[in-house]
């Protein structure tokens, strides 16, 4: 008696969720020195950070820890977990305060007052690839500091997969933190350092 096969299926990707990703690092399968990113079950190999990404980086986070006090901790390159398939590490995000400082997981959307990405040459990766992610998670406020461009690129209102709002900021202007209202606005000029 012939045993009957399965028919011939296309191949299909594998995607995976947090908790491998997180296993697979405890494992050393993904090298601790690669910055890599799990975005919709898919991991990602991201630049390395030159030195103007790092020097905006440190400009912002200055900024925002000075004049924050005690309203938002503020997370340089963390993990933010967005859902069981996303787990980004943005260049900088404002968090509400926990009184362990999220020892016991990572933070989530609704911790998120304001997750900011740094572009030097990964503008349109952070527009058309995490915006979404961002917006299908929920997090209520996004920016995109395009370096070459001297402009920020601000994100309001999620809707399904989108930013209902989008607004884009110059060296001559300030940019409120929607969700910090008692946060002075934040010069564009400061932040590029120019």
């Amino acid at each position: 008696m012939a045993t009957a096969t399965a028919p011939p299926t296309p191949p299909t990707q594998r995607r995976f969720t947090v908790d491998e990703y997180e296993r697979m690092a405890e494992a050393g399968v993904l090298p601790e020195d690669e910055n890599v990113e799990l975005l919709d079950g898919r991991i990602y190999r991201m630049s390395p950070i030159g030195s103007r990404r790092a020097a905006c980086i440190r400009r912002l986070n200055q900024f925002f820890q000075v004049r924050l006090q005690s309203q938002a901790l503020v997370s340089v390159q963390h993990p933010v977990r967005l859902d069981e398939a996303s787990e980004p590490e943005p260049d900088l995000t404002l968090l509400a305060p926990q009184k362990d400082d999220y020892s016991t997981h990572h933070p989530g959307p609704d911790d998120v007052f304001l997750l900011v990405e740094v572009a030097d040459t990964s503008l349109d990766f952070d527009r058309e690839t995490k915006g979404p992610l961002y917006a299908r998670a929920g997090i209520s406020e996004y920016w995109v500091i395009a370096l070459d461009d001297e402009q920020v690129h601000v994100f309001r209102d999620p809707e399904r997969k989108q930013f209902e709002t989008h607004k884009t900021y110059g060296l001559a202007d300030e940019i409120a933190v929607a969700t910090l209202s008692t946060l002075d606005p934040v010069p564009v000029k400061q932040i590029l350092g120019a």
